[in-house]
């Protein structure tokens, strides 16, 4: 009798986990493999998919002249993080890809993240060090947001999304970084889902 007992208490405790692992909360709405990259970021080092493997990132397109959604979509950035890091979650990055980078070079790109106020730059990684063609065509085929430089001007046409990349180099999330009004870019769920993410999955 007592054996049977046993039994059915280890039936009952390996039922939970099983039951566990199959209600992750984090769901993945997209599958977007990214192709590999190695670029430069605002502090002069050397970035590739590679490199930020292991550890989510959200990603964004932005560029310093930018006159319209660049500084409110930045600043978004920001209150992300601040959630994050009142969260206490610490293994995530943030990669900006310059989408002017003929303009923005490393040491641009580092005065424009000066304006704001940042709760930690260590994780911030403004990439440039490629070509305006090769922008264009790595967001559209990559990330599916389109980037397009307007000849009439000095101003970029680009998305306003922010995407969450796993820890394998894939796209699973996307978020309005943008929006009139300020409330509705989910910087509460953003933040959720990389919590959520990492603790799951690391």
């Amino acid at each position: 009798m007592r054996n049977k007992i046993i039994g059915l208490v280890l039936l009952f405790a390996l039922a939970a986990v099983l039951s566990a692992c199959g209600n992750s909360k984090f769901k993945a709405d997209y599958n977007l493999e990214l192709p590999d990259f190695d670029h430069v970021n605002q502090r002069g080092e050397k970035v590739s998919l590679e490199s930020l493997k292991g550890k989510p990132w959200i990603g964004m397109y932005i560029f310093t002249n930018c006159t319209s959604i660049c500084p409110p979509m930045s600043f978004n950035m920001t209150q992300v993080q601040e959630k994050l890091k009142k969260k206490g979650v610490e293994d995530y990055n943030i990669v900006a890809f310059s989408v002017d980078p003929d303009v923005d070079k490393p040491e641009v790109l580092a005065d424009y993240l000066k304006k704001y106020n940042v709760p930690d730059q260590s994780k911030w990684n403004l990439l440039t060090g490629y070509s305006q063609k090769y922008i264009e065509q790595f967001a559209v085929k990559s990330t599916k947001i389109i980037v397009r430089n307007d000849p009439n001007s000095d101003q970029v046409v680009h998305g306003n999304q922010f995407f969450l990349v796993d820890k394998d180099g894939v796209i699973v999330k996307m978020y309005s970084g943008f929006a009139e009004n300020p409330e509705d870019v989910p910087i509460d769920t953003i933040a959720s889902d990389i919590e959520t993410y990492i603790d799951e999955n690391l």
